[in-house]
């Protein structure tokens, strides 16, 4: 069998954890030939990006402070691991130091030399990883990953990819002979360094999967699996065994910790079945989400009983509603809404409009909503948006912030009547008040907007109603 193991940040987070993590790949090389995908040490992605944004704003002090922090966690876990860990992983943050003295001096950073300065967390870690399992280790680069040239987001030409990376993979690979390769990191045709974005490294895995034909890839974390909800918020939430691909997405959407959907696609594509474990707790199989029908363990059964699979939330949210009379009927308002969004770069999470078209509401992070409010005063209040609205079809933004989205989630709840009317009773039996409702064509999923204070008693009631503890 081929498999692919993907180890996360908190899986090499120091010395003892790389070589815990090694353990088990080495152990699963003993019997297949085994690819492992490694992320950035715990937390230094985010460092490396405040690096940057330093250095590109002429910061001399902070840019300084943060290299030796980087400094500091690689060469312990260098010297621990010994070997050519300390002089490899020498070179690379001599490497870094240069390239982040040199966006000092311009005082610009582009998005290009972003991805260049982010990816030497990845690079960083897979050396270390390779010398811990003593195996070749590559960068995606080297592994053959070709992507776009949108940098911080690019996106694989999987076709090239995959030629290219049974070219440079495939060939080191047998029983016994593992490859370590470097999460999100790839490049262009150029052969200039990109990044993959958000579940990059999970994204690289499943790229690799496909590539090599593998017949499992294995997401090492630090949780069991996949959750009926979020144990912080209901004890008594359950792993979820086994749950289909289209389940995955939605749960990764709504912010269980699944992988990001983006990551998810190669697998299903090539219906490659991915096995989500703990890193901590190898003797236990985790969550298998594979191409199962609805129906998986009792999916899809009676009024509701057994459709729904997981009540995950999201956090940290807040709504914006633009209304005003003149936009019912008039062409153009909710592209006019997005396309200020879009400008403004501000990701939507949830989106509902009234039968009368008097209103458009949009759920952003609250990170963003201030952003997300002067992008839509100006373009629709200011007369500087499409000339269809400059006639005062917008009167008003209005923000409604500290909110919490909740999902009901299920791929049997397709088809299946009173789903809606089990979770609108579960939350007015708890006095919890309904601020938005969104739903999909695919019926895969139910979200309902609540304010954050109500969101624990309205997950747990859910929860309980539909019996997933």
């Amino acid at each position: 069998m081929r498999l692919v193991y993907k180890f996360g940040g908190t899986s090499m987070a120091g010395t003892e954890r790389i070589t815990h993590a090694a353990g088990l790949a080495l152990a699963g090389a003993k019997t297949h030939e085994l690819v492992v995908v490694v992320s950035a040490m715990d937390g230094v992605t985010e460092q490396l990006l405040d690096l940057a944004a330093a250095a590109g704003s002429g910061n001399r002090a902070r840019v300084y402070s943060l290299l030796g922090t980087i400094r500091s966690g690689h060469e312990q876990a260098a010297r621990g691991l010994g070997g050519e860990a300390p002089a490899k992983v020498e070179g690379l943050l001599a490497k870094l130091e240069t390239l982040a003295g040199g966006i000092l001096a311009v005082g610009e950073l582009t998005d290009r030399l972003q991805d260049a300065v982010v990816a030497y967390g990845e690079k960083l870690s897979s050396v270390m990883m390779g010398v811990a399992m003593r195996c070749p280790a590559l960068d995606g680069q080297e592994a053959g990953i070709v992507t776009t040239d949108h940098f911080g987001e690019a996106d694989p030409l999987m076709e090239l990819s995959t030629h290219n990376i049974a070219q440079n993979v495939v060939p080191l690979l047998g029983v016994g002979r593992p490859v370590v390769v470097a999460g999100f990191i790839a490049a262009n045709q150029r052969g200039v360094v990109t990044t993959i974005g958000r579940g990059g490294s999970d994204y690289t895995a499943t790229i690799l999967g496909a590539a090599i034909k593998a017949d499992e890839i294995h997401i090492w974390s630090d949780v069991d699996g996949l959750m009926t909800a979020d144990p912080r918020v209901v004890p008594g939430a359950k792993l979820l065994e086994r749950i289909s691909f289209a389940e995955a997405v939605e749960l990764g959407k709504f912010g269980a910790k699944s992988m990001h959907p983006r990551a998810l696609e190669p697998a299903a594509v090539y219906g490659i079945p991915v096995r989500m474990r703990s890193t901590f707790k190898p003797e236990n199989a985790g969550t298998l989400i594979d191409g199962a029908a609805a129906g998986v363990d009792g999916a899809g059964a009676g009024s509701g009983s057994g459709a729904v699979r997981a009540v995950p939330m999201l956090k940290n949210l807040a709504m914006i509603t633009i209304g005003g009379a003149g936009m019912i009927g008039r062409p153009g308002t909710a592209a006019a809404v997005f396309d200020a969004l879009a400008l403004a770069r501000v990701n939507v999470h949830m989106i509902c409009q009234s039968v009368s078209e008097a209103g458009i509401s949009v759920v952003v992070a609250q990170g963003q909503v201030g952003k997300a409010r002067a992008a839509l005063e100006q373009a629709l209040l200011k007369h500087q948006g499409p000339a269809a609205l400059a006639d005062h079809a917008v009167k008003s933004v209005e923000v409604q912030e500290d909110l919490v989205v909740i999902a009901v989630v299920g791929a049997g709840m397709k088809g299946t009547p009173g789903v809606a009317a089990k979770a609108f009773t579960a939350m007015a039996e708890k006095a919890v008040n309904i601020i938005a409702i969104a739903q999909g064509s695919s019926e895969l999923s139910i979200a309902l907007a609540v304010r954050a204070e109500d969101a624990k008693l309205a997950v747990a009631a859910i929860h309980e109603r539909f019996g997933l503890g």
